[in-house]
C-alpha cells in the first residue's frame, strides 16, 4: 500500500486535488476554477460534468506527482454541501444542471411550507430549518420543471458532491456520507436513515436517492489512475474542516472563511436543539456512530471580495484588501450589510438584499472594502451571541479558509469577539480533514483523535479592542442591518 494520502476538494469557485503525507505535510495541489453560471436573479447553477471532468484532472496530475496511483493510500473526498445533482445510473451522465447551494429559487416555496406549519417538524427531524439553501426543495423544484428527469423513471440519481464523484470514480456505486446527508433536509439525523414523510413532502424519488454511510471506511475503489486506489473518506467541506481543526472534544469551535463563513461548535455523541435559529447538523459519522455540532451559515463571505474585484472593481486582487484595510483609520461611517445572496442565520431572510450605507463625499474605495471586512466580524459577533443563547458558548474561535491569511481580518475577529483566535499554519484545513478521513478508513490511523496530528503548529491572536470602540462598531452594524432586515 501506499503512503500517502490523495485529497478532491470539489468547493464552490474551483475543485482541486491536494496530496497529503500522513505528518499533514501537503506535498502539492493542483487547482481548476469552475464556471458559475447565473441564468436569471437569484438563480446558481454548475455544470455537473465540469465538476467531474476538473476533478478528475486535477486528481490524475497529483497521482502522477506522487509516482503513480501505487503510491496513494487512499482518496478522500470533500465538497460544497447542500449542491444537488442529478444523473443517469445507467449511463453515469449528468441530466441537468447541478443547483447550487447559494441558490434562491425555492424562497417562495419555502415560504409556502413555513405557512402551512412544516418547519416544526422538518427542524425536530433534521435539525435543518425551511430553507432554499437545503437540496430538499431544489431537488422538487427539480423534478416539477426539469422532464428530463421524470422520463428516466428509475434510471434517476439524485446526490450530493462527493455522491456524484464517486459515483463517476467508481463506475455506479451510489452512496452519501451522512455529513452530506444531512444537510438535504431529507435525514433523520438521530437514526442515520432518510425519513419517508420528509421524501413525500418534496415528491422526491426514493429509488434515486443513494445509500447513507460513514465518513471513513471503504466505499469502493477507482482504478481511472492507472491501478486501484480505495475511496476511504468523505465528508462536507464544513465538516471536514473542523475534522482538519481537531474539533474532537465537546465545545470545540471552528470558523471557516470561505465562499461562506461556517461555524461549528462540536456537541459529541448529544444532537443539540436550538432556539435560536442554530443548525443541528451531523459532524462526522463513524461505525455508525454520530457526533453532532451546531453550526452557523453564513452565505457570502470571500465571495464578497471576488465581487468586488470582479464585478465593482475596488480591488485588483483579493490579499489588496488587507493594505487596503489598513490605509484608514475606520471605515468613515460606511457600512456593508453582504445580503447578496439573502441572509444566513441567526437571520433566516432569503429575500434579503445587499446594502451599502453611509457613503459621503469623503468616501473612498478603502473604507468600503474595510466595511466589507468588518462584516465578517460583524456577522461573526451576531452568531457568537445566538450559540452563547444556545448553551454553546465559545472559548476560543479555530479559524480557517482563505480570507483568513488575511491578517488585519484575523485580528480584528480577535477585538470584536473578545475572544482568542487560532488560525493554524496550514489553513487548508478543509482538505486535511477529508486526509485525516481518509488516513483512519484506510488504518493509517486508529482514529480521528489519532489524525489530529496532522493539524501541525497554529497562530494566535488576542483580542486588543477596547469595550467603548467594540460597542460602536457593533451599533453601526446593527442600525444598517435593522434597515436591510426591515419588519419581519
Amino acid at each position: 500500500m501506499g503512503d500517502m494520502l490523495l485529497v478532491i476538494d470539489a468547493g464552490t469557485t474551483s475543485t482541486r486535488a491536494m496530496l497529503f503525507a500522513a505528518d499533514g505535510t501537503c506535498l502539492g495541489s493542483e487547482q481548476r476554477d469552475l464556471t458559475q453560471h447565473y441564468p436569471a436573479p437569484g438563480l446558481v447553477e454548475h455544470d455537473a460534468e465540469q465538476i467531474w471532468s476538473l476533478s478528475r484532472a486535477a486528481a490524475a496530475a497529483m497521482v502522477a506527482q506522487a509516482g503513480g496511483a501505487g503510491r496513494i493510500a487512499a482518496i478522500g473526498i470533500t465538497n460544497q454541501r447542500e449542491t444537488i445533482v442529478f444523473w443517469s445510473k445507467r449511463t453515469g451522465r449528468a441530466l441537468a444542471p447541478a443547483i447550487v447551494w447559494q441558490d434562491r429559487r425555492t424562497a417562495e416555496f419555502c415560504g409556502a411550507l413555513k405557512e402551512a406549519g412544516h418547519e416544526a417538524a422538518l427542524q425536530a427531524t433534521t435539525g435543518l430549518l425551511l430553507d432554499p439553501y437545503f437540496s430538499a426543495t431544489k431537488i422538487a423544484w427539480a423534478m416539477d420543471h426539469w422532464p428530463q428527469l421524470r422520463a428516466v423513471g428509475d434510471d434517476l440519481a439524485v446526490g450530493t458532491v462527493e455522491s456524484w464523484l464517486v459515483h463517476r470514480l467508481t463506475g455506479g456505486l451510489h452512496v452519501s456520507d451522512a455529513t452530506n446527508a444531512s444537510r438535504t433536509a431529507l435525514m433523520d439525523i438521530d437514526s442515520g436513515r432518510w425519513d419517508d414523510g420528509l421524501i413525500d413532502l418534496f415528491g422526491v424519488p426514493r429509488a434515486a436517492l443513494p445509500e447513507i454511510v460513514d465518513c471513513a471506511g471503504r466505499f469502493g475503489e477507482t482504478i481511472l489512475f492507472g491501478a486501484p486506489i480505495p475511496i476511504c473518506g468523505m465528508a462536507g467541506d464544513q465538516q471536514a474542516a473542523a475534522i482538519g481543526q481537531a474539533c474532537t472534544n465537546p465545545g470545540d469551535t471552528k470558523a471557516t472563511y470561505g465562499t461562506g463563513a461556517f461555524v461549528l461548535t462540536h456537541t459529541g455523541a448529544d444532537r443539540p436543539v436550538s432556539r435560536h435559529r442554530l443548525l443541528s447538523t451531523i459532524a462526522w459519522q463513524l461505525g455508525g456512530a454520530r457526533a453532532y455540532a451546531l453550526e452557523g451559515s453564513v452565505f457570502v463571505a470571500g465571495s464578497l471580495i471576488q465581487w468586488l474585484r470582479d464585478d465593482l472593481g475596488l480591488l485588483s486582487s483579493a490579499a489588496e484588501s488587507e493594505a487596503l484595510a489598513r490605509s484608514v483609520p475606520d471605515n468613515g461611517g460606511v457600512q456593508l450589510v453582504p445580503a447578496l445572496a439573502g441572509l444566513g442565520a441567526p437571520y433566516w431572510r432569503p429575500s434579503a438584499r445587499a446594502a451599502i450605507s453611509g457613503l459621503n463625499f469623503s468616501t473612498g474605495r478603502a473604507h468600503i472594502v474595510r466595511a466589507a471586512l468588518e462584516a465578517m466580524a460583524h456577522q461573526t459577533s451576531d452568531l457568537m451571541a445566538a450559540f452563547a443563547s444556545d448553551g454553546a458558548a465559545w472559548e476560543c474561535l479555530k479559524v480557517d479558509g482563505g480570507m483568513v491569511a488575511n491578517d488585519w481580518l484575523a485580528q480584528d475577529l480577535a477585538d470584536m469577539l473578545n475572544l482568542m483566535v487560532e488560525r493554524p499554519h496550514f489553513v487548508e484545513t478543509t482538505a486535511l480533514g477529508a486526509a485525516m478521513l481518509a488516513g483512519v478508513g484506510c488504518g493509517c490511523f486508529a482514529s480521528l483523535a489519532e489524525a489530529a496530528a496532522m493539524r501541525g503548529q497554529v497562530e494566535r491572536f488576542e483580542p486588543r479592542m477596547g469595550e467603548e470602540e467594540r460597542e460602536r462598531r457593533l451599533s453601526g452594524w446593527k442600525a444598517a442591518l435593522g434597515h436591510v432586515l426591515g419588519p419581519h
